[in-house]
């Protein structure tokens, strides 16, 4: 399974880090950015062929050191159809160095609508005799409230095509509470939604046990993730924004079995944003990167081993 796939790189690694990717254009360093304005104007075209530079530029800095990056679709597409075009060809340079590649788009539908979001981002599109792959990704984010008729056709597709997703479940945003939190009989909902993941998912376990849909689960709230890991023992979670209150709390540790596996953890998109905490002008985008993809690795490898 995919989560396998994953698995191992974290291994190779010796990190559970997946760098969140999806520039705006205040995101991208000024000299980056001014070139393509001086080319294409102040038009969609540049700002989309600027953040085509600006994400190849990290993807190159960073492939040695993360297993994954979880790419914003939602910036791309904020860009129109050349940000698309340029999100297709991030994703097939991240996978030729070898990265594994999480598409963050949250999706979710019924029916053949959601047929048809697993063939763009999982699967492939039949056009006459051929199939025709899109963005390939190996993994999505999806959105699992409107129940099983959501998921189920890109569970389809993760089965079939060695593919993975991870399911909300309890996201960080303060207003979460809102309705996650809520109590329903014995539960409150995201725990209902964890066990829901869980069930749909069974008989798609890999080798290290856990199955082809994960969980999103918020690491503002480190406090949930024991329980939520002894609750869901073959779901693998994507810890988002552990460090958006200044710094990794120790607690993050508990998304993690014994052994240090099953989980992931996303940066708060603190490695796309590093040059512009270092100072200077940006130039340094590539190396600010780097320095702040291995800080978030030695701060977890002092809390986390992985075996």
């Amino acid at each position: 399974m995919s989560f396998d796939v994953l698995q191992d790189q974290i291994k190779a690694k010796k990190n559970p880090t997946a760098a969140i990717l999806g520039a705006g254009p205040d995101d991208i360093p000024p000299h980056i950015f001014k070139q393509h304005t001086a080319r294409y104007g102040e038009t969609l075209e540049a700002a989309a062929e600027a953040a085509l530079e600006f994400h190849l530029g990290l993807i190159d800095a960073l492939a040695d050191i993360v297993p994954a990056i979880a790419l914003s679709c939602a910036y791309f597409e904020a860009l129109g159809w050349r940000g698309m075009r340029a999100l297709e060809t991030v994703i097939a340079y991240a996978k030729e160095k070898g990265l594994f590649v999480i598409a963050d788009g949250k999706r979710a539908d019924l029916g053949g609508s959601a047929a048809a979001y697993s063939a763009a981002w999982l699967g492939e599109t039949a056009v006459g005799g051929s199939a025709c792959p899109v963005f390939s990704a190996d993994c999505l984010t999806l959105g699992g409230y409107m129940g099983s008729d959501a998921i189920k056709p890109f569970l389809k597709d993760c089965t079939e095509r060695d593919k993975c997703a991870f399911v909300l479940t309890r996201t960080p945003n303060p207003s979460a509470r809102e309705f996650q939190d809520l109590v329903s009989g014995d539960r409150q909902v995201y725990t209902a939604m964890g066990d829901l993941i869980q069930r749909w998912g069974r008989g798609t376990a890999g080798k290290y046990g856990y199955q082809a849909l994960g969980a999103v689960v918020g690491g503002t709230q480190p406090s949930l993730l024991k329980p939520l890991r002894r609750r869901l023992d073959k779901t693998f979670f994507l810890v988002s924004d552990p460090a958006a209150r200044g710094g990794v709390s120790a607690d993050v540790r508990w998304a993690f079995d014994e052994l240090g596996r099953g989980a992931m953890i996303s940066d708060s998109r603190s490695i796309l944003r590093a040059w512009s905490k270092a100072g200077g002008d940006g130039t340094n985008y590539q190396d600010a990167a780097r320095g702040a993809a291995e800080q978030l690795r030695d701060e977890l490898r002092r809390l986390i081993t992985i075996f």
